[in-house]
């Protein structure tokens, strides 16, 4: 079964080898707090405990402040999967978990309808 670039979660043929929630033990709460925008960075810390293949991808992209969807964009996982995986991450302390910077300013709703009406012309 030859593994695509993509890693060793993917093969040419078949797609997906395992299903997501496998990856996570079943698990469907993260430990941490983390939405989309929330920023993760390696901290240069080895985990002490036997992390799967897919927390070691995930700690790789996480070189430099990534958000969390990146980061489930490029395991091609559901973002809550993600969640978990990166909140093992910030437990063993290898991973930083810090909300996006404008998370407590309030959204602008004209700003949000003229990102809207744009798009709308888009389409």
């Amino acid at each position: 079964m030859p593994a695509t670039q993509d890693g060793p979660l993917l093969d040419d043929a078949a797609g997906r080898l395992i299903r997501p929630y496998t990856v996570i033990d079943g698990r469907t709460r993260p430990t941490t707090v983390l939405d989309l925008l929330s920023l993760v960075m390696a901290t240069g810390r080895e985990p002490q405990d036997h992390l799967g293949p897919e927390h070691t991808i995930a700690l790789e992209l996480c070189d430099g402040p990534t958000s969390v969807a990146e980061v489930a964009a490029h395991l091609r996982l559901p973002a809550v999967v993600t969640k978990v995986l990166l909140s093992d991450l910030v437990d063993c302390g290898a991973v930083t978990a810090h909300a996006p910077a404008f998370h407590d300013m309030p959204t602008d709703r004209s700003l949000l309808e003229a990102v809207l009406d744009g798009l709308r012309r888009q389409l």
